[in-house]
């Protein structure tokens, strides 16, 4: 009954051939994903590793982080794409061909080609088929094959229809419904001279090279023939009808054996030469839709499936593999190889499969059978004394003839674990959810024996030391020594974070390169014997630092497996210095908290995932390495919008892309925003990929590697600015560095115009000031000697005035001594009157005298004195010592009156010198012996004889006259 259901639930697979057990990724992008139409009708890739779709909505391409769309101007589906020898890519819609190349600023633009084409012929319907084929460009239509060439286009009319139009062994073939397989020569398509099984009424939908004169050809409803130099014959291979069945719309070939086929009703077949089934891809292995209209295999041989609806990439040449043994999605926790068959325990139960010679395991083909009465959690498969024993939720097993049978029936067993190095080993530990159990092994047998009395701990993780020690750890209680007592009894010590380990928790012991170790939540621990504590691992500590380790595992080629969290890396010893590197393609996909690792040799290592099991060819991981080279496809810059500045082209498409440094960008300042978008044509394993990169100019220096693939700069200051960026893998391979050159302008202000506008402001502001400047010190200059001459005015005036009381000073010095002398000379005169007035008295009392007496002798001596008092010569004298001192103080006053007035006399020269002294009339009279009236009457005389006139006093006419000569 059990052998009817399986036959039922797996006739499918029967029918088809068997499939190999371990299958590549799968991605799937949905129209949602690349923003396009349903449809995906044809696929290319240029040289620089970028993907072209000819898509329902237009031209699609991908670089391995963004998907693009390019419509055609009338908007029609793209129903094929070829690159040319021309670098271009052509495209054909419906009644429209042309290309595409890159515009100016790098994005593609397309150029239509119907402008050659005559009027006759432009009504084409679609372009089903582009080849490039030599120099020149063929479209096909369904009645009409066009041949661009030299700017030229020729149309081939169809004599019946055009349904096919391909290149194979440097020849260019066309099939017709009326005439069958064609071949082009001399301009003309000619009938193939070999003899022919083809049917014409059946499109030919790939010819695919085997060697350099056989090539293997697939239709649409009649499977697959051979071509030869002596014919096209029908493949002798039981498949074909199964091919016939499902309609072969679309082949390529994989490699030199095997050829990849696109059906219209079940996904992808992968073949071999004798039309043998290697694998399958369908809905069942992942494909988003059985529907394929188109596949093109790249340069890192992943296959590009266009569907009916969406694009999906199978990583065909990954060195990860996938293995789902259950129909239904259940957890990997085990695996074994046993007597050349694959165990594998799941969360559903165990499965086998019998195991092919392969070097590349995951290549074998087979179907998973469930073993019988191993149904539920399978926790662990072990191979102990040549035979296979099962840890399972609901006991212990044996495995014999794909059949469990049970030799515990104690709930749980995690492990088993020989207690002799030796073998058979006649004892065997077991952990299980309540503790440790014992089997005994005799007779070909595991029977039940003791248990460790007293240790009640779920044991999963186990090892045993070289001293017999049972060392247990479980994640949230701690380490467990477990030892044997001298009376034979175990007992044990528990290990915490007072016993040298970080934390209580979170601790998972294991036994590598014979040593035990921990892994915790700060890196890896040893334990120190002498010092009966834990402390950290110096070897594991340098290479992995302090970072949380989960699990640990040796292969066989001494490598270390780990696990940190939910990532897989490994510390590989096969070179001269350990090297750590880490498998991200498995991140968040492997079985948390249950991890489990399996190495077989260095081309089979099996992971438990949350889905199935994983395989790992790590030799070829480690060789399969693409080369790496990182790419700008954009730059945009934006303010309030965005504009693209750079779509990603430099120069033609398959031209190495490196910009020209005659055409680098100038930006506005306007432009606050600088976005970059980078990548790497690297498909399927874009999650291996880091980038690094720098602003030179702004920071030279590089940031930290991230998995981000744009780059954003703001508010950039003016200058010219390099961004670059390079790109590694995990394995530690870099890429050459890309770059990309472009210069903020300066806002208009700081423009080399605005800077001479300014420099011109600026001398005539220099200028202005100049002349502000000198206006100024004129007016200063101006106002100084305004100021100055104020100044010297005042001064002058000062000076006058100082001037003036100095000569009023000296005036009334002079008036003083004058006066003075004036006052000396009239106390001279008046002395002379006195002493005329003396003389005249004594002279008058000398006379009395003589009168009176009668000696003649006193007579005669007093007549002597009367006349010596009379004499005029004496009062002469004087008057000539008067006239000296008068001309002194009067500056020459009578001698220049003389001269002025020579008829004048003595007399009235005394007079005038009287005057002169300011003298009273009396003073005047006693001075010249006169009486008044004598003196009155002299002055009138004086008067009449100067001339004066009547309105002037005599005195002012004196001092004016003496001033006048001085003048």
């Amino acid at each position: 009954m059990v052998y009817r259901i399986l036959v039922f639930l797996f006739f499918p697979l029967l029918g088809y051939g068997q499939n190999t057990i371990g299958l590549p990724d799968v991605i799937n992008y949905s129209k949602q994903t690349y923003a396009g139409g349903l449809q995906n009708w044809d696929i290319k890739q240029d040289k620089n590793g970028i993907i072209y779709f000819a898509n329902n909505e237009g031209l699609l391409s991908y670089d391995g982080s963004k998907w693009t769309l390019y419509p055609l101007p009338n908007k029609t589906i793209v129903r094929s794409v070829e690159i040319g020898s021309d670098n271009k890519i052509y495209v054909g819609g419906q009644d429209e061909l042309g290309y595409f190349s890159p515009g100016a600023n790098g994005r593609l633009q397309y150029h239509s080609l119907n402008r050659l084409i005559d009027n006759k012929d432009k009504s084409f319907g679609d372009v089903w088929d582009i080849v490039a084929f030599h120099k020149d460009i063929f479209f096909r239509s369904t009645y009409k094959i066009f041949k661009y060439s030299a700017e030229t286009i020729v149309a081939y009319d169809a004599p019946g229809e055009w349904s096919y139009l391909g290149c194979c062994n440097e020849q260019l073939y066309a099939h017709d419904y009326k005439s069958g397989l064609l071949y082009f020569d001399s301009d003309t398509w000619k009938q193939l001279p070999q003899k022919s099984e083809l049917p014409t009424n059946d499109p030919v939908t790939g010819i695919l090279s085997i060697q350099k004169d056989s090539a293997l050809i697939t239709t649409l409803k009649h499977g697959v023939y051979f071509f030869t130099k002596n014919g096209i014959t029908k493949l002798q291979s039981p498949n074909n009808h199964l091919f016939e069945t499902e309609r072969i719309y679309a082949a390529t070939r994989i490699n030199a054996e095997w050829f990849a086929l696109a059906s219209n009703n079940s996904g992808v077949y992968i073949t071999d030469l004798g039309g043998n089934i290697i694998q399958r891809f369908s809905k069942t292995e992942g494909l988003q839709n059985k529907n394929v209209l188109s596949i093109f295999l790249d340069k890192q041989s992943n296959l590009w499936l266009g569907l009916d609806n969406g694009i999906d990439l199978i990583v065909y040449n990954s060195s990860i593999k996938q293995i789902n043994p259950s129909v239904q999605d259940g957890s990997g926790y085990s695996a074994i190889i046993y007597n050349r068959k694959l165990f594998l325990g799941t969360s559903n139960g165990l499965y086998s499969t019998a195991l092919e010679e392969k070097t590349d395991l995951s290549f074998s083909r087979g179907n998973f059978l469930p073993v019988n009465n191993a149904m539920g959690q399978v926790w662990r498969l072990s191979e102990i004394n040549n035979q296979l024993l099962l840890g399972n939720h609901e006991g212990a097993f044996v495995i014999k003839d794909n059949t469990a049978q049970q030799i515990s029936a104690k709930p749980g067993f995690w492990n088993f674990v020989p207690m002799s190095n030796t073998s058979p080993s006649e004892k065997v530990l077991a952990g299980n959810y309540n503790g440790l159990s014992f089997f005994n092994f005799s007779n070909g047998q595991f029977t039940p024996s003791n248990e460790i009395e007293g240790f009640r701990e779920s044991s999963r993780f186990i090892t045993i030391d070289k001293h017999e020690n049972i060392w247990v750890s479980h994640p949230y209680h701690g380490v467990f020594k477990i030892y044997k007592k001298n009376d034979g009894t175990y007992t044990y010590l528990t290990y915490t974070n007072k016993n040298g380990l970080p934390s209580t928790l979170n601790n998972h012991v294991y036994k590598i390169k014979n040593e035990v170790v921990v892994g915790t939540e700060n890196g890896v621990y040893t334990y120190n014997e002498e010092k009966n504590s834990f402390e950290p691992a110096p070897f594991y500590t340098k290479l992995l630092g302090t970072q949380s380790i989960r699990y640990l595992k040796e292969d066989t080629d001494g490598n270390i497996w780990f696990i940190h969290e939910k990532t897989l890396g490994i510390i590989d010893m096969t070179g001269k210095d350990p090297t750590v590197f880490y498998l991200p393609e498995l991140n968040n996909k492997m079985l948390s908290g249950f991890e489990f690792i399996y190495p077989v040799n260095k081309n089979n290592i099996f992971f438990g995932g949350e889905k199935g099991i994983f395989h790992i060819n790590y030799e070829k991981y480690k060789n399969l390495s693409s080369p790496l080279e990182v790419q700008i496809r954009s730059v945009r810059i934006g303010s309030e919008t965005d504009s693209l500045l750079f779509g990603g082209y430099f120069k033609d498409i398959n031209d190495k892309q490196i910009q020209d440094p005659n055409s680098i960008p100038k930006i506005s300042k306007d432009w606050n925003t600088i976005r970059f978008e980078f990548s790497t044509a690297v498909f399927g394993f874009q999650s291996s990929l880091e980038y690094c990169y720098r602003l030179q100019g702004l920071n030279n220096n590089w940031s930290t590697w991230t998995n981000r693939s744009e780059k954003e700069y703001t508010n950039l200051p003016p200058g010219k600015y390099s961004f670059e960026v390079k790109v590694r893998n995990n394995l530690g391979k870099e890429s050459a560095i890309a770059v990309y050159t472009f210069k903020i302008l300066p806002p208009w202000y700081q423009t080399i115009w605005a800077n001479i506008l300014y420099l011109i402001l600026f001398g005539a502001s220099l200028f202005a000031i100049f002349k502000w400047q000198q206006k100024k010190f004129d007016a200063q200059q101006q106002k100084l000697q305004e100021e100055q001459q104020r100044k010297s005015y005042i001064l002058e005036l000062e000076l006058a005035k100082t001037k003036s009381t100095i000569v009023d000073l000296r005036n009334e010095k002079l008036e003083d001594e004058i006066n003075f002398k004036n006052s000396e000379l009239a106390s001279s005169a008046m002395h002379l009157v006195k002493k005329n007035e003396l003389h005249t008295k004594i002279k008058t009392e000398l006379s009395r005298i003589m009168k009176v007496t009668d000696n003649p002798q006193l007579i005669a001596e007093l007549k002597k004195m009367i006349k010596t008092l009379s004499e005029d010569d004496n009062m002469d004298k004087e008057w000539e010592s008067f006239t000296k001192h008068f001309d002194k103080v009067h500056s020459d006053f009578l001698v220049e009156l003389k001269e002025k007035h020579p008829t004048i006399t003595g007399s009235e020269m005394k007079l005038c010198a009287y005057l002169r002294m300011n003298l009273s009339t009396k003073e005047i009279a006693q001075l010249m012996n006169i009486s008044v009236r004598g003196v009155e009457i002299s002055r009138y005389r004086l008067r009449k004889k100067l001339q004066i006139p009547t309105e002037m006093s005599l005195f002012d006419y004196l001092i004016n006259d003496k001033n006048t000569k001085s003048e």
